[in-house]
């Protein structure tokens, strides 16, 4: 259903608004629109699913159990490829909305957090010493 010419000089009006308010948020709801799955993708991931579907097609009438076993593998990851949308670094957003570009690698140092068991044993050695 189309919009009204009303309808879309309002719409333009709030994402004008939207982009003078937040311009980092408006600039990473603009980047989820346009992230999809890409044609490669989707192209590469179908012919895979349609080669494992001919594998196992071809294992059922030579009676090949672990050829079919392996043209199943071979079409669920070539669909899961074809579904799944790419990997894309996001960088960081300056206050005008334009991208920062980045920079080197930094490590800060953060303090090492104690592990699962070590907590537990601490709780434990507290709960011991405020009993007495």
């Amino acid at each position: 259903m189309a919009l009204s010419e009303h309808e879309e000089a309002l719409l333009q009006q709030m994402e004008e608004a939207l982009y003078a308010e937040d311009p980092r948020f408006a600039s990473r709801i603009e980047k989820t629109k346009s992230r999809g799955l890409g044609r490669g993708r989707v192209v590469v991931g179908v012919v895979a699913g349609v080669a494992g579907l001919a594998l196992v097609v071809f294992s059922a009438m030579s009676s090949n159990i672990w050829l079919g076993a392996g043209g199943f593998a071979i079409m669920v990851a070539g669909i899961v490829y074809a579904i799944t949308p790419s990997k894309t670094k996001l960088a960081a957003v300056g206050s005008d909305g334009t991208p920062k570009p980045r920079q080197g690698k930094v490590k800060a140092s953060a303090p090492k957090q104690a592990t699962f068991m070590e907590r537990l044993e601490e709780r434990w050695e507290k709960r011991r010493r405020d009993q007495w």
